[in-house]
This record gives C-alpha cells, structure tokens and sequence, in this order.
C-alpha cells in the first residue's frame, strides 16, 4: 500500500523549493508529517475526516493545521476532505442537524426557509435570521458529533484495514506466496 500511494508524494527537494511553503518550511518537513504507517495515515484520515465538515472553505486549512498539530500524514488528512464535495454537504449537513435535534430532544419535522413575501425585505431578512437561529444550536451540535463519528470509523477502518493486509502479508510470507 506504502509502494502505491508513496509515487503521488511530493519529496522533500519539492516542498523546500516552492516558494509559498518556505516560510513553513521546517514545520512541513517534519518527517512524521509525510511518512506513511499504519499510525500516520489512520489519524490523516481522521483529521481530515473531522475538518471535512468545517463550512466554507477552510476544510484543507483545518485539515492541514490538525496534521501538523498531531504529526499525522499531511497529504492523506488533506486529500481526505474531499469526501464533502457540492453533491454530499447537503445530505451530510441534514443528517448533522437531524442527530443534533435527536441528542437535543427537539420534535416535529425540518422548517423549510422562510419565503419572500410582500412584507418587504426587511421582514424577510427577520425571518430569515429567526430561521437560521432555530437551526443554530441542533446544526452547530451535530456537526461535531457526525465529525468526531465519522473520525473514530474511518481512523478505526484504516487500522483495521492495514492490519488485515499485514496479516495477509505475514502468511503469505510463512507460505511462501505474495500479498494480493
């Protein structure tokens, strides 16, 4: 697995040359940063699993700043956010404001977002932020569950999956044959 995924790394010759990573320069060369083991590469995924929900464009920022802070595979923890794209954020931001709502206790159904009336824009600009208010503390709640849930399934599927070709590996090796 190393083998594959070690030919779409950048070495160290080409982040030290870019010049917008200089300035980080002896933070990004950590080796623990791009070196590829079980350890390094389950808690990538978690990294960037959990800083795939942050709104907005800083998903890869947070992704990059967590895999600095725990020394986990920087490239892994940023191509890992990627999971939230145009066509899963809704649905996954529905189901975080639905388990929200479940540990809040909140009943009844979703609200649909208040509709332009003749009131003016005034009016609308209130129920809009009365709305958006209403959605606040179930939405803002679960999106850190979802994040911190799907963070321990993938670090926990990532350890287990290399485990398991380690396993395979190892008879392999007892019985003379090469891993698949």
């Amino acid at each position: 697995m190393r083998k594959h995924l070690r030919k779409y790394l950048p070495d160290h010759e080409a982040i030290r040359a870019n010049r917008w990573l200089a300035l980080f320069g002896n933070t990004l060369l950590h080796p623990r940063l791009w070196h590829l083991n079980r350890h390094s590469a389950a808690g990538g995924v978690a990294a960037g699993l959990f800083c795939g929900l942050i709104p907005g464009p800083f998903q890869m920022l947070g992704a990059a700043i967590c895999a600095v802070i725990f020394r986990v595979n920087l490239p892994l923890a940023l191509f890992t956010t990627f999971y939230t794209n145009p066509f899963t954020i809704v649905p996954l931001y529905f189901a975080a404001y639905g388990l929200g709502r479940l540990v809040l206790g909140g009943g009844g159904e979703f609200v649909a977002p208040p509709e332009w009336g003749m009131e003016g824009m005034w009016a609308w600009v209130l129920a809009l932020a009365d709305w958006m208010a209403h959605l606040g503390k179930p939405l803002a709640l679960g999106l850190v569950l979802l994040a911190s849930l799907l963070t321990a399934c993938g670090y926990l599927t990532v350890r287990m999956a290399w485990r398991y070709y380690l396993l395979r590996a190892w008879r392999g090796r007892r019985h003379g044959k090469r891993p698949a």
